[in-house]
């Protein structure tokens, strides 16, 4: 499977995040799941393409040119692959992997899980989005999500489709079972 990974192009202020980060790549490469992320070197990006590139697995690297410098490419992947602008980069990550998995980060990574999320809503596609949620960092995020469906602006059925877990092995797991709801309009 390969799985593309969304999180910080920072560490983040608590080293557990770099850490848990690194260890998930190696996680992934011996499981034998590819990768396929931002392309950075830096941050929680770098963290979890070195994890999986020491475990001897496919990492694919999606940098727009612009931001090629500022998030220092990581030109050690297997493939790196240079696009014109964030809309090509989402396009080619949705393409090539097979479940959506958020780490830690800012707003960009919560950018790029929902709008995948958004997708899988709309039917687009039915891939499993999952959050690896260490050091309880996404816990306020599921507060609000669940007090968005308790206002009638989340369905019940969408609430649930996200996968959350604290295990790296149980969240792979979870991500094998996926079954997709049935299409919103049908």
């Amino acid at each position: 499977m390969n799985i593309a990974v969304f999180c910080g192009s920072s560490g983040g202020h608590n080293p557990l995040y770099a850490k848990e980060a690194h260890a998930f790549g190696k996680i992934l490469a011996k499981g034998g799941h590819g990768l396929v992320y931002g392309g950075g070197r830096v941050g929680l990006m770098g963290a979890v393409a070195d994890g999986v590139l020491e475990g001897k697995g496919h990492v694919m690297g999606v940098i727009p040119h612009s931001l090629e410098q500022k998030e220092l490419a990581h030109t050690g992947v297997s493939e790196l692959h240079i696009v014109n602008n964030m809309h090509e980069r989402k396009a080619m990550m949705a393409a090539r992997a097979d479940a959506f998995v958020a780490l830690p980060g800012g707003v960009g990574t919560l950018e790029e899980i929902f709008e995948a999320w958004t997708w899988a809503q709309l039917g687009y596609h039915q891939k499993p989005i999952a959050f690896l949620d260490f050091g309880g960092f996404y816990t306020h995020l599921f507060s609000f999500l669940n007090h968005m469906k308790e206002e009638g602006f989340l369905q019940s059925i969408h609430r649930e489709m996200l996968i959350s877990e604290t295990d790296p092995h149980i969240l792979l797991e979870k991500l094998k079972a996926y079954t997709p709801p049935r299409n919103k309009w049908e």
